[in-house]
């Protein structure tokens, strides 16, 4: 999977829900909220005030170091 600023962040936790922890970081604790769930990763930065492109960046450097 690659992450975009556009990926839908259940679907990002369905893939792999240790990417959790990326979200943590930025103060989203509210993961199992179903609107939470359905938001984009740029939407969720924007709400909570952080780089979603740093987000990202983070989140695919994991996932690709698991191949």
């Amino acid at each position: 999977m690659v992450v975009t600023k556009a990926s839908i962040i259940g679907d990002v936790l369905d893939f792999d829900p240790n990417t959790a922890k990326f979200f943590f970081e930025i103060g989203m604790h509210c993961l199992g909220c179903p609107s939470a769930r359905g938001e984009s990763i740029e939407a969720a930065c924007m709400v909570h005030g952080t780089n979603a492109d740093e987000l990202v960046a983070k989140i695919n450097e994991y996932l690709s170091s698991k191949n």
